[in-house]
């Protein structure tokens, strides 16, 4: 189990050895030990964390045993790959962090909307799925789901002026993509101002996991934002894991890791052909939309589904490979690899493309980390982040994959992180077929460990997930947070929208490429 200590709450800046509860990605803990302050104390450690060099990885209430609502705060000092828990509790209001610490505003938002608790001195306190639930008190165990609707009346920012207009888009689009709303505020054609509006997708992904495990819960997870379902459905199963007390066998962690950087690498070469789209350069688009294919297809081999659905379970895999079919899986994306290099670097050695990327929507490194942004996203404006180094978890703490940053934080930059991930997990995917360890793929694992908490991290191909379990005094999930990288890298884009033209917008959105349904839970 975890200890007591102050290292990672601002390496030293809070003074009492138990203002926090040290932990690691995937170690369980107890629940009750979580050190519980009062809200202005709370608020002073988190943000002595982030003035320390820390940041706010999760921010999440569930019910508390007295009543009212106990917030609890993950975070997350990645240089020496630590994590600490703490915890206040809140019966109506509460002061604000946001203003200080722009990363904390949609959590505090979440808050307000799922059990009604007023975030005081919030600058940006509206809807982030939708309208707040209208009660007077918070239901402590969430048994009402406020309405998944967004209200007629969404208070808009507006920019008054002349010759000021509003263009507004969606949340109904042009083409097969999930709904979600976006308010331009315009002079000409520069943006003053970028409003996003989602919460259409909301399923209630959370709710419908607490009880659990049971047989529909991997399904859940592995849905919460369907081109990441390995990278849901590896969070949630070492959260499992590591409540069970069950270690994944060698050979599993393999074949995930196989898994997860396939996922990366059918998305990312997916995202280099819609952005050749988005500016006409059709060679980069043509390829590259039909070569994700190959590499969607890799994973089908190994699990039968192209998305990776039913490859990952608690306790390891459900499919495994023989040595000849691994061989054979190397073969294949390494061809499709060479096909893909082709054809992106045609892109990126044309000038024209490499003009129109270059300066559009760019947001510094200063901004990236007051946001909290986290991926690739994040990597292209130089913050060097990544949950595979930072939270070494399975494979990844004997294999390590390298990590690449950019510094001008503009779409060029965002490209070519894509395509430099990429071929490194080609590279991570190649070695770890050639030299498959043996053994069994699978074990069984049992029950849950009660009272316990754990925070699962996973670096999908968007950034980092987080999933944080809480069990009851009878090992069933009494509570569930999904965090998916979307959630805090929205309002980056929003950012690299301010002073652009408004037709920058298409390729700017391709270029962060965030999930409707992973924010939206």
């Amino acid at each position: 189990m975890a200890r007591n200590t102050t290292a990672t709450a601002g390496h030293g800046a809070a003074p009492r050895a138990s203002d926090v509860l040290e932990t690691w990605n995937g170690e369980p803990v107890d629940a009750r030990a979580v050190p519980v302050h009062e809200p202005a104390r709370f608020n002073e450690i988190v943000l002595a964390a982030h003035r320390g060099g820390g940041r706010l990885a999760a921010l999440f209430g569930r019910p508390d045993a007295g009543g009212g609502v106990l917030v609890t705060a993950v975070l997350a000092d990645d240089p020496e790959g630590r994590l600490a828990l703490l915890a206040t509790r809140v019966a109506d209001a509460f002061p604000s962090i946001a203003a200080e610490l722009p990363a904390a505003q949609a959590f505090e938002r979440e808050l307000a909307e799922q059990w009604g608790l007023r975030p005081e001195g919030h600058p940006w306190l509206k809807p982030l799925r939708f309208e707040p639930p209208r009660r007077a008190a918070p239901d402590p165990f969430g048994r009402q789901d406020p309405r998944a609707t967004i209200p007629g009346e969404y208070p808009f920012f507006r920019v008054e002026g002349e010759e000021v207009h509003e263009v507004a888009v969606g949340p109904v689009h042009a083409g097969i993509i999930e709904p979600g709303h976006f308010r331009f505020q315009c002079h000409g054609e520069r943006v003053f101002h970028l409003e996003i509006v989602l919460g259409y997708q909301h399923r209630g992904v959370e709710r419908l996991l607490r009880g659990g495990p049971d047989r529909r819960s991997m399904a859940l997870a592995e849905s919460i934002a369907g081109d990441t379902a390995v990278g849901h459905g590896l969070a949630y199963a070492k959260a499992v894991e590591s409540l069970a007390g069950v270690a994944p066998t060698a050979r599993a962690m393999s074949l995930r890791g196989i898994g997860l950087e396939l996922e990366r690498i059918a998305n990312h070469v997916g995202d280099l052909g819609a952005l050749a789209g988005d500016v006409g350069f059709l060679p980069t688009a043509s390829y590259c939309g039909a070569l994700r294919a190959e590499f969607l297809n890799a994973v089908a081999e190994i699990c039968g589904n192209r998305f990776g659905r039913s490859l990952v379970c608690p306790g390891g895999v459900k499919h495994d490979l023989d040595a000849e079919a691994a061989r054979a899986l190397a073969a294949r994306v390494r061809a499709a690899w060479e096909k893909t290099r082709r054809a992106a670097s045609l892109m990126f050695e044309s000038p024209s493309v490499r003009a129109r990327f270059e300066g559009t929507g760019t947001v510094p490194t200063a901004l990236a980390q007051a946001l909290g942004m986290v991926g690739p996203a994040a990597r292209a404006s130089g913050v060097d982040r990544d949950v595979r180094r930072d939270h070494a978890f399975g494979i990844y703490r004997f294999s390590h994959v390298a990590v690449t940053t950019a510094e001008n934080g503009d779409v060029l930059a965002r490209a070519l992180i894509r395509l430099l991930e990429a071929e490194r997990s080609v590279e991570f995917v190649l070695d770890q077929l050639e030299r498959l360890p043996g053994g069994p793929s699978r074990t069984a694992p049992g029950p849950l460990a009660p009272g316990a908490l754990v925070v699962s991290m996973v670096e999908g191909w968007r950034g980092e997930i987080a999933h944080v379990a809480v069990t009851d005094a009878q090992g069933r999930l009494e509570a569930y947070k999904v965090k998916d990288p979307s959630f805090h890298n929205w309002f980056g884009l929003a950012m690299a929208l301010r002073d652009g033209q408004i037709s920058d917008f298409p390729l700017c959105n391709k270029s962060f490429n965030l999930s409707y349904a992973g924010h939206d839970l």
